[in-house]
């Protein structure tokens, strides 16, 4: 399976022109019947190769990460377990707590850098050159994280979390140095997804922070709507990169999509949070509001061609429906009426996808239809030209 990439790396390399690359892509979208803008495409298999090497990866991610707390016990024993005692004088006590500290703290710290190491020249081997889709996820993640959890763990180890303040304090940064190190990444190897995971370390820092600062409980309003902001913000990010590849034939497309991906869910249960459908009980009201803002979603997805906020929303107002039909009678069918209106509906949005993209660009204005992809209305072939002869 070729990507867009793959395409645009055989155009700038002189092996495919630019007219049968456009050629090419047109003939796929006919075998489709489906723009190929619309389809969402985004690399994760390139063969069952990248599933053989993803194993791979995995355990000896895995080992490199017992290596390491292998190495913290040998520098930082656990002899705290045996030293505790009620009658410690408040010296000991802190010596005791210090030792713990440090104990745990090389734990999470030694297995979080040796991964980072590990994953490094793993990534420049199966990314930069392999080009290798699922491993390259993997290890971006695996970099990622091995980041955060050193850092973390320094700071642990140091006796920051014994301050509630200095723990806060040492989880922000950790998470903000980890979105440095998602940019650096970034910038190596350009893998799509690590500009959503650093966004995701940058809202993960931001809220953390907002929550120390003005000591919220991350299930209050103010949270809420602080996570909403967040997830708006993300998603006018993901915009713009959507914005600069209408055609979404570049790599910036694929960015687009990881970054609308991280947004919907924050958007969706920010918002569903703060109607009460989290809380497990809901009355009418909420549930008519539930599927307004379900439809809401809709027509925002059908307007800029990325189906995210409908996959976030669905948990919702499938609970939403549930609910409607049982509290109108239908107790015994609730669930099946509602996987049955939910799964026609989402198969009718999918097959007239075009055709509802058409009207509800229409009634734009033209200042943003200019900058969304257009929609197009494909013919398909006919199976019989569809086929090599």
């Amino acid at each position: 399976m070729y990507s867009e990439d793959d395409i645009n790396s055989a155009v700038a390399a002189g092996a495919l022109s630019a007219e049968s690359a456009a050629s090419l892509r047109d003939h796929i979208s006919q075998i489709r019947a489906l723009p190929r803008q619309s389809e969402e495409n985004f690399k994760l298999l390139n063969s069952f190769n990248d599933i053989f090497v993803a194993i791979g990866i995995v355990i000896l991610l895995v080992a490199v990460g017992a290596i390491g707390q292998t190495i913290a016990e040998m520098i930082a024993p656990d002899t705290w377990r045996n030293t505790w005692r009620y009658d410690l004088s408040e010296a000991q006590l802190a010596a005791w707590e210090s030792s713990k500290a440090w104990h745990e703290g090389l734990q999470i710290a030694l297995p979080g850098l040796f991964v980072a190491m590990s994953a490094w020249p793993l990534s420049e081997f199966f990314t930069r050159k392999r080009r290798m889709a699922l491993p390259s996820i993997l290890l971006l993640l695996a970099f990622v994280g091995g980041v955060f959890f050193s850092l973390f763990g320094l700071g642990m180890a140091a006796g920051v979390n014994l301050d509630e303040a200095l723990g806060a304090a040492i989880v922000i940064l950790a998470g903000a140095l980890a979105a440095g190190a998602a940019f650096v990444h970034w910038r190596r190897f350009q893998v799509p997804i690590t500009v959503a995971a650093a966004a995701g370390g940058a809202v993960i820092s931001v809220l953390l922070a907002v929550a120390a600062v003005f000591q919220m409980e991350f299930d209050t309003t103010v949270f809420y709507l602080t996570v909403l902001v967040a997830g708006l913000v993300v998603f006018g990010f993901a915009m713009r990169w959507d914005i600069s590849d209408r055609d979404r034939i570049t790599r910036r497309s694929d960015v687009a999509f990881w970054l609308h991906l991280l947004a919907a869910p924050l958007i969706a249960h920010s918002i569903f949070a703060l109607i009460g459908v989290t809380e497990g009980v809901i009355g009418i009201g909420a549930a008519f509001a539930v599927l307004g803002m379900y439809i809401a979603f809709g027509l925002i997805a059908v307007a800029i061609d990325r189906r995210a906020l409908l996959v976030s929303a669905l948990a919702y107002v499938l609970f939403a429906l549930t609910f409607l039909f049982r509290n109108f009678g239908a107790v015994e069918l609730g669930f099946a009426l509602t996987a049955l209106v939910i799964g026609s509906a989402l198969l009718s949005l999918s097959a007239f996808w075009q055709p509802i993209r058409a009207h509800v660009i229409g009634v734009l204005p033209e200042a943003l239809r200019s900058k969304l992809p257009a929609p197009e209305m494909v013919a398909p072939l006919s199976p019989s030209a569809a086929k090599p002869a």
